[in-house]
This record gives structure tokens, C-alpha cells and sequence, in this order.
């Protein structure tokens, strides 16, 4: 078929004038550049001597100009003909973009399918399979519109590529046909017997739809029958859609935002991020959430580790951010530049920032009062001055209540994550900050603390040797390239960049220094990557080695990683091993009595246990004392896991195991400012935690060598009452088969502000 049709419209006769001339809106896709040119007759002309005319200026907004997305697809099939593309009438620009329709000769054929998604393009071939079912029916029954218009008409929302932007757009889609404007004159007899097979005689349109909507089997034989080559059709199929990105996106946001979990800290947060940023065509986003007199501003929000700043809320004082609260409605500031009363608006400004919007978060207490209370604030910035309208205040204004939505599940949500045996304190705080009260303190008092550490011994010094080995792996990789260079051009600069090279390797073979990762890395690709383009131009034996050395290096780290690679798997199996390990232990200790335990591991893993009856208000002293027991067995275990350490990983690295005895209790509190969950309140309890951090590499006060040795099983105590208790327990174990008999004692050298620490080790029996 031509890619060019003719359009004849007729007009009302005038009074007392005759018919009035025909107008040709002829149209093809290879006019869409502007030049198409209307013939127009005057009474009396045939069409082929019609004069032509520039293309109509309503028309050629719609070709060029239009938003919404139009097409006119001719259809032609025949039975038994084999299936070809569908000829494009007409198709404004738009669609063209989005589709990949070429202007000149489109054809709506399979590479618009491919461009959706694959539920996109089952739904769209559902949608044009109704025309022709509605086509095929009145045909076999003599009965127009058995399919409802409803049905026919039902918008779908696809996902299309914009081709000139690259950016994803979301297209909502309709089918049309004009009245009679798709004829089906045959079916074939496997077709006609499909029909049959639904529906003996004309079918209602309720029986249709209900059909439509689910499908039995007779009718999906019936819609498996329906494709081309099975009647003859003719007629068009009008394509028109209109662009709802916005409301898309503004739809699956909300969706994020108000599901029963939180959005913070979560790969939800990540895409409610992104489609924030994308709805609003922000470049930076930021979170603003105000406590206890304290707001912290969070930015970066796009990268692992957010940018924090802290304020407080008085110095906020005649600010937008306060602004926006006060008149709880979103402000735009479009140009920071001009409304930067405080600080932070100027550090904002000085981070590139020019123009704001801002959507408060606020909720209103349970006690009557008018007052709102500020829990938090979104932003969104652009470093371009005036980039927000009030289209996008009216957009963010809509957002508003599912955002602090999302802000209450995170007040509450962020203590989902905590020890089943202190979160019922948490969430009755979550409870209270959600109502609109102000915060209360979480304290646990006079709880008793248990410490242990299984530390990997050797780690830093295993570490060293992979940095050493990596380095010399890649400085010879690098002395390769400048050899060869040096061998093709005649260049002394060259020379003494191979002898700079050869003496960092001689240095790197004696070992390396806390910076020599940094630096050294930093000297390669100053000084030698950043020359690579010279070398490789005049030496191809360079270039060769350039390629060498280039796939040499990691991707994700940016240099020769082999070694450590390896030392960070060993380290990950080694931490996963103990911390299995100790886990499938917590299991007993918490049947004796719930307590809160925080496992960290880093070079080996260390616990910090609190229990009392502050946690467990049925907590006695028999309970404490059978979870020391317990915890003494637990890390023996974990000794014996290492035992094999060597013979598995090949490696010099070895596990010590301790465990701080402390006789008396100490009150815990959560503070929002700190990453622990949990710190000791008060000196004396400050004194523990300054125990804790030193004990690992304490020495004996009177042989000099490290309290803690691999194998073995070390107890910090401080009393003789403590020791009393603790000798009973070596004495169980070693009844259980578990430690030795021999206990090795002595006086722990003086810690930084503590004096008066002993200590017993014993050895652990293998298993």
C-alpha cells in the first residue's frame, strides 16, 4: 500500500450555494518534515490537476508540535494471506519518537512491540485483539457492538523510550475505530468453528465481557484462533495516547512510600530517591529531620554514606525550611542566592545549590493542640536558579501525606531491627513520637554486661603482605610498560621513570607503611597511567604491555587486587565461621533468659551481652549465672572452630578468645547521636567500656608477652569473688572435656586510667 492517502471530507451545503469543493487532506509519513503540501480542487478540476498549498497550520501542530501520541493504522488481511506489517497513515512526530517508526514508509510492524515490555506487549496485543474480536463477531452473528466500548476503549499504560532524550516515559494508550471502520467479510472455518464452540448463537455483550474478563477454555481457543490469515479485515485502527510520567511516577512514589515498612535505609529508599529526583527534575535531594531542639540535614542521599550536618532548630530561625513548617505548605526558593538567612541555607548555597523546594512533615499531637510538630522535612535542589514552578508546589503538595506516612513507619520501622529482648521499650517510644509527644529517654538499669572477643591474630601483618604483594605486581607491571617505551623512543625522562620504578620495588620488598597503599597508587597514575596514550603511540611492544597492565587491574577497586582479594575472602570466612558459630549459641543463652546481644565482627567477632531484670523482669541470679556458663562454653566453641584455621585457609593467622568479667551492673541508654544501639551511662560504667577497647592487647604485667595466645581460652576478672565464681566454671569445663586442667594466672600490665586486672588462661581441647 502507498504510504499516502487521500482524506475527502464533505461540507454543509451554504443556502443557496452548491456543494462545495472536496478538500484532500493528503498526508505521508515522508512529509513529516514540514514540506507536505495539500492539493486543494476548485469546482470543476479532477484531483490530479489540483494546485497544491502549504500543509494546514492546525495540522502541522498536531505533526510536529502535539504532546499526545496519534497514529492511524491501516489494516488489510486476507485468510490464508501470509501476516505482514500494517501501514501507518498517519503518525504525528511524537510517535514517531517514541515508537521508532521511520518517517518515511512506517509500518506498524514487530519492532514496536519490542520496544515494551513484555507485559506491556501482551496487553497492547490484547487491546487490538478486541477490535478485531468485536469485528469477527459482528460479522459471524450480525450484531454490532457485542464487544461494550468500555472494553474496547480501556486505556493501558505502556513504557516507551523517548528516542531524542533517552529518558523512559509512561504512554497511556487507547484504541479507536470508527463506526464501521473495521469490516471483517470472511472468516475461516476453523475460526467460524471456534465461535461455535463459545457461543451456539449471538452472545450478549454482558456474555462477552464476562468472557473477556475470565476466559474460560473455549474462549481462549477462540482468542488463540483470532490472528491474521484466519479472516479478511480491512479498515483502520486509530493509536492515540497521552503522556502520564508524572503521574505515573508520582503513583509508584506513593506506593513506596506508604507500605507497612520503612523507606529509610532500604533499596525502597533508593527508588523512592530516584523518582523523587526524577518527578521533580531535581539534581540533589535532601532530608532535613528536627529532635530534641537538633535538626540534622542529610544530603548525598544517592551514596552509601549521607552527608550529615548538624544544627540546632534556633539557629534555624527565620529560615525557609521553617517557613515551610510553620505555614505547613511547600516553599520554593527559587533563588537561594537571594533568601539565605541562616547557616545552613549558606552551606547549601556554597554546596551548589540555588533553588529549593521544600515539603514539610508534620504531625499534630493527641493533646488538642493546634500546634504542629515538626518530624521532618523533604528537599529537592537544582543548581539552576528558578527550576521549580507551581506545578511542581501543586505536585508536591499531593505528596505530602503519603511522605509523612513513610516518616512515621521510619519513627517506628527503625527499631525493627533491634533485639526481639529490648524492642517492646522501643516501640512503645515509636509509639509516642508517632502520637506527636515529645521524646523520652530508653534506659535499662542495673543490667549486668558480659564481653568476649574472638580476635583473628595476624590479620593486619596477613593484610600488609597482600598490599606488598599487589603493589610489586603492579610497579612491575608498570616498569614493563616504560621499558618498552624506553626501548622505542630515545627520551631520558623515560629512562629515569624506569629507575623511579625500580627503586619502589626495592623499597616495596622490605615491606610497606600505613600510607603505601594511598600513595603509591596515587604515583602510578600520575606518573605512569596518565602517560599511557604517549607510550602506546610510539611503541606498539608498550602498547601491548599497557594492555597487560590494564587487565591486570580490578574494576572495582582500581589497581591489582588479587592478593587482598584473596585475604578478604579468608577474613569473610573466617568472621562468617565464628559468627555461625555463635549464633546457633545465642539460641541456649536466650532460653536461660532474654537478654540483648550485639555481635560486631571486623578482624573476628566480639559480643556484648546485657541481661537483667530491667530486660527480664523473671531475671535471677541463677539465670545470670548460668548465662556466664553458657558464654564460656559459646566461645570455646569458637575456639574450637579455629582450630583448623590453617590447614583450611593456608595461612599464619591465628584466633585468640577472651572474656571481661565485670561482678557489678551498669545502666545502658539509647542515644540517637551515636551509631551504637546502646551506651553505658555514668563514670564508673564508663570505666568498663574504656576496659573493653584496651583488654584485646594487654599484656602480663610481669612476662611482658599478650594475656590472650591462639588456642586458648583467657578470663579478665577484677575480685576475688569474681575468680571464685570463674575457677568453678574452668573447673565444669574441663569436667565436660572441654578445657585443660593446667590454669596459667597473672596480673594484667596497667590499662590507661584502670589498674588492678588479673587474669587466668586455660587451653582448649580440640573436639
Amino acid at each position: 500500500m502507498a504510504n499516502e492517502s487521500s482524506r475527502c471530507m464533505d461540507t454543509d451545503q451554504s443556502s443557496g450555494a452548491g456543494a462545495m469543493p472536496m478538500v484532500d487532506l493528503g498526508y505521508a509519513l515522508g512529509s513529516l518534515g514540514g514540506s507536505a503540501q495539500a492539493p486543494v480542487a476548485s469546482l470543476g478540476q479532477e484531483p490530479e490537476e489540483l494546485p497544491t498549498r502549504p500543509l494546514l497550520p492546525w495540522l502541522e501542530l498536531i505533526q510536529h508540535y502535539s504532546h499526545l501520541v496519534m497514529a492511524v493504522v491501516d489494516v488489510a488481511t486476507e485468510i490464508s494471506a501470509p501476516t505482514q506489517a500494517h501501514p501507518v497513515l498517519f503518525a504525528n512526530q511524537y510517535f514517531c519518537r517514541l515508537t521508532g517508526i521511520q518517517p518515511e514508509g512506517g509500518h506498524l510492524d514487530l519492532s514496536f512491540f519490542d520496544r515494551l515490555a513484555a507485559a506491556d506487549q501482551k496487553a497492547l496485543r490484547e487491546r487490538f485483539r478486541r477490535h478485531f474480536l468485536s469485528a469477527v463477531l459482528g460479522h459471524a452473528y450480525g450484531a454490532a457492538d457485542l464487544v461494550s466500548q468500555r472494553l474496547l476503549h480501556e486505556p493501558l499504560v505502556v513504557s516507551l523510550d523517548d528516542s531524542q532524550t533517552g529518558q523512559g516515559r509512561k504512554i497511556e494508550l487507547r484504541l479507536r475505530t470508527a463506526e464501521g471502520g473495521l469490516q471483517v467479510t470472511a472468516i475461516a472455518p476453523s475460526l467460524q468453528a471456534a465461535l461455535a464452540d463459545c457461543w451456539a448463537t449471538a452472545p450478549s455483550r454482558e456474555q462477552v465481557a464476562t468472557q473477556l474478563l475470565s476466559k474460560d477454555p473455549a474462549f481462549r481457543h477462540l482468542l488463540t484462533a483470532l490472528k491474521p490469515g484466519q479472516y479478511t479485515a480491512s479498515g483502520q485502527i486509530l493509536i492515540e495516547g497521552i503522556d502520564v510520567t508524572e503521574r505515573e511516577t508520582s503513583k509508584a512514589l506513593i506506593e513506596l512510600l506508604v507500605g507497612h515498612e520503612s523507606v529509610l535505609g532500604t533499596r525502597r529508599f533508593e527508588q523512592a530517591n530516584g523518582l523523587m529526583k526524577q518527578l521533580f527534575s531535581a539534581d540533589e535531594s535532601f532530608l532535613l529531620s528536627a529532635e530534641n531542639n537538633r535538626a540534622q540535614l542529610f544530603s548525598s542521599l544517592d551514596q552509601a554514606d549521607w552527608h550529615t550536618e548538624t544544627y540546632a532548630v534556633e539557629d534555624l530561625q527565620g529560615s525557609s525550611f521553617l517557613r515551610a513548617t510553620e505555614r505547613q505548605q511547600v516553599v520554593n526558593v527559587p533563588d537561594l542566592s537571594l533568601d539565605c538567612a541562616t547557616q545552613c541555607e549558606r552551606d547549601m548555597l556554597d554546596q551548589g545549590m540555588r533553588s529549593l523546594l521544600l515539603i514539610p512533615l508534620v504531625m499534630r499531637t493527641v493533646l488538642g493542640d493546634s500546634k504542629a510538630q515538626m518530624v521532618g522535612l523533604v528537599g529537592l535542589a537544582s543548581s539552576k536558579p528558578y527550576a521549580f514552578d507551581q506545578a511542581d508546589r501543586s505536585r508536591a503538595t499531593t505528596l505530602i501525606p503519603a511522605l509523612t506516612t513513610a516518616m512515621r513507619h521510619s519513627v517506628q520501622d527503625r527499631f525493627t531491627n533491634i533485639h526481639p529482648s529490648v524492642r517492646w521499650r522501643f516501640e512503645q517510644e515509636a509509639e509516642r513520637l508517632s502520637l506527636g509527644l515529645p521524646p523520652a529517654p530508653i534506659v535499662f538499669e542495673s543490667v549486668y554486661p558480659l564481653y568476649g572477643i574472638s580476635d583473628i591474630r595476624g590479620s593486619s601483618d596477613e593484610r600488609n603482605r597482600a598490599i606488598q604483594q599487589d603493589l610489586l605486581t603492579q610497579f612491575r607491571l608498570a616498569l614493563a610498560v616504560v621499558e618498552a617505551a624506553g626501548r622505542a623512543v630515545s627520551n631520558a625522562l623515560v629512562g629515569q621513570l624506569a629507575l623511579d620504578l625500580a627503586d619502589h620495588i626495592a623499597v616495596l620488598k622490605s615491606g610497606v607503611t600505613v600510607d603505601s597503599e594511598v600513595t603509591l597508587l596515587r604515583y602510578l597514575q600520575g606518573e605512569v597511567e596518565g602517560h599511557f596514550a604517549y607510550f602506546a603511540q610510539h611503541s606498539p611492544e608498550a602498547d601491548a604491555a599497557i594492555a597487560q597492565y590494564k587487565a591486570a587491574i580490578d574494576a572495582d577497586h582500581g589497581c591489582v587486587y588479587t592478593a587482598r582479594a584473596l585475604y578478604d575472602e579468608t577474613i569473610g570466612h573466617i568472621n562468617g565461621l565464628l559468627r555461625d558459630t555463635w549464633n546457633q549459641w545465642q539460641q541456649s543463652m536466650q532460653a536461660i533468659t532474654p537478654h540483648y546481644c550485639d555481635l560486631e565482627a571486623t578482624d573476628g567477632i566480639d559480643h556484648m551481652i546485657y541481661a537483667g531484670q530491667a530486660i527480664d523482669q523473671s531475671f535471677t541470679e541463677f539465670q545470670l549465672k548460668s548465662l556466664r556458663y553458657e558464654q564460656l562454653r559459646a566461645v570455646c566453641d569458637c575456639a574450637r572452630k579455629g582450630f583448623s584455621l590453617k590447614a583450611t585457609y593456608d595461612t599464619d593467622m591465628t584466633i585468640t578468645h577472651l572474656v571481661l568479667v565485670q561482678g557489678y551492673t551498669v545502666d545502658i541508654c539509647h542515644d540517637e547521636s551515636t551509631e551504637r544501639l546502646f551506651d553505658v551511662r555514668g563514670t564508673r560504667d564508663t570505666r568498663y567500656e574504656i576496659v573493653k577497647k584496651r583488654i584485646d592487647k594487654a599484656c602480663d604485667a610481669e612476662k611482658g608477652d599478650r594475656i590472650t595466645q591462639p588456642g586458648m581460652l583467657t578470663v579478665v576478672y577484677s575480685t576475688g569473688e569474681e575468680w571464685q565464681e570463674y575457677e568453678r566454671y574452668l573447673r565444669y569445663l574441663h569436667r565436660e572435656g572441654i578445657v585443660a586442667s593446667d590454669i596459667e594466672q597473672g596480673t594484667v600490665e596497667p590499662l590507661q586510667g584502670v589498674n588492678g586486672l588479673k587474669f587466668a588462661r586455660v587451653r582448649v581441647n580440640p573436639e
